[in-house]
């Protein structure tokens, strides 16, 4: 499998800068397909947690360590992730991103306790980190700049297609026809693996065609030297600052929202049902903002509006869900709250591409900075939310906490330039 941009066609790929092959398009699919895969196997466990508990004899505090553990991986092997990626190339690092976490699915469906559970939970994250700063490593090396934020928005709706399945066809479905949480783990790494028997030969078609016409990896090596230069360079730009606090916030919303706003629904009266209406509305709104964000700000060249915008968006929705006393007001805030962090998703993925300095060759490193960042807004944002609710008995104060975040973000966007 060749990631490297050389032959004619990527030569005359080169030449004109907006040329696109229409098999890239196919490709990029692909890569969503499998973002849909690593989510569906990732959200497994938690779709499955109260039996996984119950046949492990795990307490509650070992069943919140498992659902935490592949965010927190995140945070000290983003970077490493990252610049491995853009040494061995996107289509290399993707195939073997999702050979790890489906291996590591499997073996996770052998487990007999929580050590073995964890264990092989850190060993899929190593995978997760790969889809994750693998496509748009792949985006920004195969697509001119004016369609990374649409392109960016395929793989991204690939994501939530994951998350969905996991609960709708792996909970649902898989879990009571195969008979309980194993066997239906085994067929979602077993449907990984499987993945690959179209991906490979694909990838590598694709790679000898047409090569990487907007980024070349070639020249990377995994000299302490040259990671130290890359790191340095990511680390020192201005842009990636800000874009750290941005990608911090939406991590924050994300994972504080997606893990409480069932239990504040259901403080506020609403029934089991409603609750988890709520919770589905708040993706809604993701994928609407993912939607339509990148793509309309593709087309007016601007970066910095719509990143405000999605601040903007998430903390009139948060206001909305503090100050509303209703299951309908939880519901209307919602959906105001998921557009923002949805629209800002592929943003953070896509920016960096577009700064001079970066560019294709670095995309996975910054990317990966974002998110060993960022990640730990993503773990300590619910557990503030929760033990703010402990001292005081009321959502309210991890609300406010969160709208602080979302005006961190529109400060932020205010202050990055238009690249």
């Amino acid at each position: 499998m060749t990631d490297d941009a050389g032959g004619p066609a990527a030569a005359s790929a080169a030449g004109d800068r907006d040329t696109v092959a229409p098999s890239s398009y196919a490709l990029v699919v692909l890569g969503a397909v499998s973002y849909l895969l690593l989510m569906a196997n990732w959200f497994a466990l938690a779709a499955f947690l109260e039996p996984i508990g119950e046949g492990l004899g795990l307490s509650d505090a070992q069943s919140g360590a498992l659902v935490g553990a592949v965010p927190l991986t995140y945070v000290p092997l983003s970077l490493l992730s990252g610049l491995a990626l853009d040494r061995i190339g996107a289509r290399r690092g993707i195939a073997l991103a999702v050979g790890i976490f489906g291996v590591a699915q499997l073996l996770r469906s052998a487990t007999t306790g929580f050590a073995g559970m964890l264990a092989t939970t850190v060993f899929f994250a190593v995978g997760a980190t790969g889809i994750t700063f693998g496509l748009p490593k792949l985006v920004a090396s195969v697509f001119p700049s004016r369609l990374l934020g649409t392109m960016s928005t395929v793989y991204i709706l690939g994501s939530y297609a994951g998350t969905a399945t996991a609960y709708s066809v792996g909970r649902a479905i898989l879990g009571p026809e195969l008979g309980g949480w194993r066997p239906t783990f085994r067929v979602l790494g077993a449907a990984a693996l499987a993945f690959l028997v179209v991906w490979v030969p694909v990838a590598a078609w694709h790679g000898r065609r047409h090569g990487t016409p907007y980024g070349d990896d070639a020249d990377s090596e995994f000299s302490l030297g040259s990671l130290r230069a890359d790191v340095a360079q990511v680390f020192s730009h201005r842009v990636m600052r800000l874009l750290v606090v941005v990608g911090t916030v939406y991590l924050l919303l994300t994972h504080s929202l997606q893990g409480w706003l069932p239990t504040l629904a259901g403080a506020r009266g609403a029934t089991t049902a409603r609750a988890a209406t709520v919770a589905t509305l708040f993706v809604v709104g993701q994928a609407a903002g993912t939607i339509v964000v990148p793509p309309l700000s593709d087309r007016l060249k601007r970066r910095r509006g719509a990143v405000v915008a999605c601040g903007g968006a998430a903390l009139v929705g948060l206001v909305g869900l503090g100050v509303g006393g209703g299951v309908l007001a939880a519901s209307a805030a919602a959906v105001v709250v998921g557009t923002g962090v949805g629209g800002v998703s592929p943003l953070v993925r896509a920016i960096p591409t577009e700064i001079e300095e970066i560019g294709p060759g670095l995309t996975a490193t910054a990317v990966s900075l974002v998110f060993a960042v960022g990640e730990l807004g993503g773990f300590f944002g619910p557990f503030l939310v929760g033990g703010l609710r402990d001292l005081t008995g009321s959502f309210l104060p991890g609300i406010a906490l969160l709208a602080v975040g979302a005006l961190a973000m529109v400060a932020a966007g205010l202050r990055l330039p238009e690249v």
